[in-house]
C-alpha cells in the first residue's frame, strides 16, 4: 500500500455547509484513507494509489460542484 497525499485549492467552499457537502461527496470513496478542507478552499487528501488515484477523487468532487482552481502562475504562463 502507497499513501499518497495532496493538498489542492478548490473553488466551491463559501460556508461550513460546503465543507460538510464536500464530506458527503468524499464519503466512502474506495482508497481514500482522509480528506480535509478549510473555508479558503483548501482540501487535503491523502489515499492508497493501489485503489484509487488523485484523477478519480478529483472527478468525484467535480460530480458535487468543487473544481480544482489553477495557480495564478500557470493562468499567467499559459
Amino acid at each position: 500500500m502507497a499513501l499518497h497525499s495532496e493538498t489542492i485549492q478548490v473553488s466551491g467552499i463559501r460556508c461550513e455547509r460546503c465543507v460538510m457537502r464536500l464530506g458527503a461527496t468524499l464519503q466512502d470513496r474506495d482508497g481514500l484513507e482522509s480528506a480535509s478542507a478549510n473555508l479558503m478552499g483548501q482540501v487535503t487528501l491523502s489515499w492508497d494509489d493501489e485503489q484509487t488515484d488523485l484523477s478519480s477523487l478529483l472527478g468525484a468532487m467535480a460530480a458535487g460542484g468543487f473544481h480544482p482552481v489553477e495557480p495564478a502562475e500557470s493562468k499567467a504562463a499559459g
